[in-house]
Formats: C-alpha cells, sequence, structure tokens
C-alpha cells in the first residue's frame, strides 16, 4: 500500500514532526509483523501543487515533485522547523482553474492509496472533496488561528500562543516605563482563539475577537477607569478579525 504526505498553507513548528512519524509508523518493522499488508511512503512536495504538475512518465519530474521517504531519511526532521516537504496554496478546486481531475489522474497513475494531508481549511479542504470522489484521505489539522471544526489540538497554535505571550511580555516593561497603552495584533481573521489564548497567558487588559463585535467607547471607558486606578499603562490584544458593533469616533485632534 503506497501512503503519500503532503503539507499545505503556511508552515509552522510540528510539520516535520508529522512527516517524520507519518513515515516511521508506516514502517515500523514489528508493525509491519502484525500486518498483512506492507507499506511504502512518497512524500509530495510543494503541497497540492505537486500533484497537479508531476509527470508520473517522467524521472526528473518525479524527482522534483516526490520524494520517496524512509526512516533514514526522516530521522532528524523532528529538529528542524518548516516542511523539508516544501508546500504551496494550491487549490485544486478553484473554479478558475480545476486542476482536479489532474490530481485524481495523478493519484492513480503514481499508485497512491492513501493521502496523508497536513494542513488548515485550504489544504483539508481539498482533501474532504477529493475523499467525497472516492480518495482515501487522512487529515492532520495544522493552523495557528485553531479555527478548524472538530479538533482541539492543531499543529502550530500551541508555539504561535507562546510567541505572543512571550513578546506581550518584553512589552510590559516598555507600556509601564513610559505609561503607555500598547496594542497587540494577532492573527485570526474568523476566530479568536489565538488572541483569545494568547491573552489570556499574557495577562492583557483587554482582548478583541472576531466573534464578539466591540464597543470602542466601552474600550475607552475602561481604560479612563483603569488610569483611576493610578495604573498607568495597558496591553490590548486585538484579532485581525475583530470589528467594532458600529463605526465610532474615538481620536480627536487637539
Amino acid at each position: 500500500m503506497r501512503i503519500a504526505v503532503l503539507t499545505g498553507g503556511g508552515d509552522c513548528p510540528g510539520l516535520n514532526g508529522a512527516i517524520k512519524w507519518v513515515t516511521k509508523t508506516a514502517l515500523d518493522s514489528l508493525l509491519e509483523k502484525k500486518r498483512s499488508v506492507k507499506f511504502d511512503v512518497i512524500g509530495i512536495k510543494d503541497g497540492w501543487r505537486g500533484l497537479v504538475e508531476v509527470d508520473p512518465t517522467s524521472s526528473e519530474s518525479l524527482a522534483r515533485h516526490t520524494l520517496k521517504l524512509d526512516e533514514e531519511i526522516v530521522r532528524t526532521w523532528d529538529r528542524y522547523g518548516g516542511t523539508n516537504l516544501g508546500t504551496s496554496r494550491t487549490n485544486p478546486f478553484n473554479p478558475k482553474k480545476d486542476t482536479s481531475e489532474k490530481v485524481m489522474e495523478n493519484i492513480a497513475k503514481l499508485g497512491i492509496d492513501v493521502i496523508v494531508a497536513i494542513g488548515g481549511e485550504d489544504t483539508l479542504g481539498v482533501a474532504s472533496k477529493l475523499y467525497r470522489r472516492g480518495v482515501k484521505v487522512v487529515g492532520i489539522p495544522k493552523t495557528i488561528d485553531g479555527d478548524l471544526v472538530g479538533t482541539d489540538y492543531s499543529l502550530g497554535f500551541d508555539s504561535a500562543v507562546n510567541v505572543i505571550m512571550e513578546e506581550i511580555d518584553r512589552l510590559r516593561t516598555t507600556a509601564g516605563s513610559h505609561n503607555r497603552i500598547f496594542v497587540v495584533e494577532t492573527m485570526g481573521r474568523h476566530a479568536g482563539w489565538l488572541a483569545l489564548h494568547g491573552g489570556e497567558c499574557s495577562g492583557a487588559y483587554i482582548i478583541l475577537i472576531p466573534e464578539y463585535p466591540f464597543d470602542m467607547q466601552r474600550v475607552c471607558a475602561l481604560l479612563e477607569e483603569r488610569r483611576g486606578r493610578e495604573i498607568q499603562y495597558s496591553i490590548i490584544v486585538v484579532s485581525e478579525g475583530a470589528t467594532m458593533t458600529v463605526h465610532q469616533e474615538f481620536c480627536k485632534d487637539d
């Protein structure tokens, strides 16, 4: 049985580790004795783009777009960030240029029985559509936004929260020294998990997320109230998708 592994979308810590352990588990000699099927594993380079562009009849194209994986090749991969297979944001089901039939054709020509797709909404969305066409797929969630339905843990989220926490801890001393209000923006277009957890871990005073539109006058009132308690600085964490309930003027020229 041939397993194909690919990574799509943005990179994050943990991708190489996931590739390594998919490979090691599939090729484990002890487990192999208990199975009736023998596995081999290939990596698809540059995500779904690799399956679109590969020419299975060309050895040069195969070398450019695929990589045969074994335990020796992936032995040290988990020591490094990013993805050694490369990644892309190619979507074979893009209505402007649908290449899904080419992907289906190449899956058959490469003799792929199962695809392990590591990615977020877009990457796993493609995997889901291929599944509906009869392709066997396994999805490993990867998103720093933490916005994939039906999963409590995804590669990248914990690392991103820790980076936010560390950066805010560094900013706090400067904010306190200069009696300033610092606004820290995080990723998260439609989901505020990153801002929420990063803000909570770092003790931010105000956290604004897309799920709950905010009243700017209320935010200003909270900041004024805090100054009234002689706390002269504040940290506000804002998710990139946060919006106001209504457009309000909150900054006036002197």
